[in-house]
């Protein structure tokens, strides 16, 4: 999907407004890792019902009621098209769940055991993730 479809905005009240609440992805533009795995997101089906939050060059403070900058760049986030946000693992799977490709995988983990362990596992992630980033950082200006 072309990203010209795939509306993105730098906090939340720049999204654009319709009439049906969408899914908003909030995510740290800086990261390389980051961005190339919201940039799988973004190519595939069903992208462009989602409204997708590069946080990086966001000025300090709340991008979003009851989400900082400063907390919106250390972990996923995902605002629910009913305004409640959620955040790892579970952000992880309501995602899926959004995504056409990926629903059936996204309404699996959106069950109670399921959403905990992969809540963990991307705990067990943001541990690594500092190597990963400086990995790939090495990797792209060499």
């Amino acid at each position: 999907m072309p990203d010209a479809l795939v509306s993105s905005c730098m906090i939340i009240d720049d999204c654009p407004a319709d009439s049906t609440p969408r899914p908003t992805v909030f995510y740290d533009g800086a990261c390389p890792l980051c961005s190339r795995e919201i940039g799988f997101y973004r190519r595939r089906r069903g992208a462009a019902t989602i409204d997708w939050v590069d946080v990086s060059d966001a000025p300090e403070g709340d991008i979003a009621p009851g989400l900082s900058k400063d907390r919106a760049v250390a972990r996923f986030h995902l605002k629910l098209p009913d305004g409640s946000l959620v955040s790892g693992g579970a952000a992880f799977a309501h995602l899926w769940a959004a995504m056409p490709g990926f629903q059936p995988v996204g309404r699996v983990f959106l069950t109670r055991p399921l959403t905990a362990l992969l809540d963990l596992a991307y705990d067990l992630f943001l541990k690594f993730r500092p190597g990963l980033q400086k990995m790939l950082s090495r990797g792209a200006s060499g």
